[in-house]
C-alpha cells in the first residue's frame, strides 16, 4: 500500500466573496493575501499534484489541513471540487481540518459539512473526533486541533476529550498488527509546537499519549517545511506546504510517499513540484 500525505494546500478562490465576510479577523488574513501569500501559493500545483497521484497509483491520499485561506463557504466549495478529482474517492482520502480551516468559527462548520465524505470514521468506532478509518495494513488516526484564534495567533489544541479517545483508539485490540498513523494539524514535537502563538498548547498531553499507547508514525503540516522529530520511540514528520513557490528548493510545492507493507512502514520518498516544466519529481528521503 502507498499512502501520499499533503498539507497547507491554501486554495485560494474568492468569487462572490461579500465584504462583510470580511469585516472580523479575515480583514487581516485577506490583507496578507494580497500582499504575499496569492504570490506564493498556486491552484495550479494542486492541480497538478492531483494529476500525479492519480498517475503515480497512490492508493490511499491524506492530508493534513489548511485547504483553505480564509474559511470562506465559497473556499471550502472550490477546495471540495478538487479534492473530488483524486481518482481513489472519499473512501481513500481522508482530510482533517488546520487553523486556516477554522479562521473564524463559521469555518469548522462549513468544513465539516463540504468535506463530511472526507473524515468519517468506518463504521463500528465512534463518531466524531478522532476519526478512524482502516484500510488494509494501515489504520489512520486523524485528529482535530482547529480551533478559532484571537487575531494574530494560530495555536491548536487536542482537549481532553480528544485525548481520552486516543488513547481507546491507540490500546483497541482491532489495530494490533496495523501501521497506527496519527494525523494531525499543529507539530507535536519539537521547538515549534512549544510556540505560544502557533504551537500545539496541548503538546505535553499528546505526547504522553503517544508514549503511554504507541504508534508506528504521526504526520503533521502547519510549518510549511519538512520537519523531523520524535515522541519516545515514534517518528514525528512534518511535510512542507503541497503549493508553495520558493526559492529555496525545500520549501517548494511537495508532498511524501510512504509505502506500507506486512505491518511496517517500508520505503519514504518526496515528490517536489517543478512549476517550470508542470510536473512533479522525486526526492529520496530517508525516515
Amino acid at each position: 500500500m502507498r499512502l501520499a500525505h499533503c498539507s497547507d494546500l491554501h486554495l485560494l478562490s474568492h468569487d462572490g466573496a461579500r465584504l462583510s465576510e470580511l469585516a472580523n479577523k479575515r480583514w487581516i488574513g485577506a490583507a496578507n493575501l494580497l500582499t504575499n501569500r496569492s504570490r506564493h501559493y498556486h491552484v495550479a500545483a494542486f492541480d497538478q499534484m492531483i494529476d500525479d497521484i492519480n498517475a503515480q497509483g497512490i492508493d490511499e491520499i491524506l492530508c493534513t489541513g489548511d485547504v483553505t485561506n480564509l474559511a470562506l463557504e465559497q473556499e471550502f466549495q472550490f477546495a471540495r471540487q478538487k479534492f473530488d478529482k483524486l481518482a481513489r474517492g472519499p473512501e481513500h482520502v481522508t482530510v482533517i481540518p488546520g487553523n486556516h480551516d477554522a479562521y473564524v468559527a463559521e469555518g469548522i462548520e462549513h468544513f465539516a459539512k463540504i468535506f463530511a465524505p472526507f473524515h468519517t470514521s468506518d463504521p463500528g468506532w465512534p463518531e466524531g473526533w478522532p476519526i478512524v478509518r482502516v484500510r488494509g495494513d494501515l489504520a489512520l488516526i486523524g485528529i482535530t486541533t482547529s480551533r478559532e484564534t484571537a487575531w494574530f495567533s494560530a495555536y491548536g489544541y487536542v482537549g481532553e476529550e480528544q485525548l481520552a479517545k486516543l488513547r481507546a483508539i491507540l490500546q483497541d485490540p482491532r489495530l494490533a498488527g496495523k501501521v497506527r498513523l496519527v494525523a494531525i494539524h499543529h507539530p507535536p514535537a519539537g521547538r515549534r509546537a512549544k510556540n505560544p502563538i502557533r504551537g500545539l498548547h496541548d503538546h505535553e498531553a499528546f505526547a504522553r499519549v503517544i508514549q503511554d499507547c504507541g504508534a508506528d508514525l504521526v504526520v503533521h503540516g502547519h510549518e510549511h517545511r519538512d520537519m523531523f522529530e520524535a515522541i519516545g520511540a515514534t517518528k514525528v514528520i512534518g511535510v512542507a506546504s503541497g503549493t508553495y513557490e520558493h526559492d529555496d528548493p525545500a520549501r517548494t510545492g511537495r508532498y511524501r510517499v510512504y509505502e506500507i507493507a506486512d505491518g511496517k512502514i517500508r520505503s519514504d520518498l518526496v515528490r517536489v513540484w517543478d512549476r517550470e516544466h508542470n510536473r512533479f519529481l522525486s526526492v529520496e528521503s530517508p525516515i
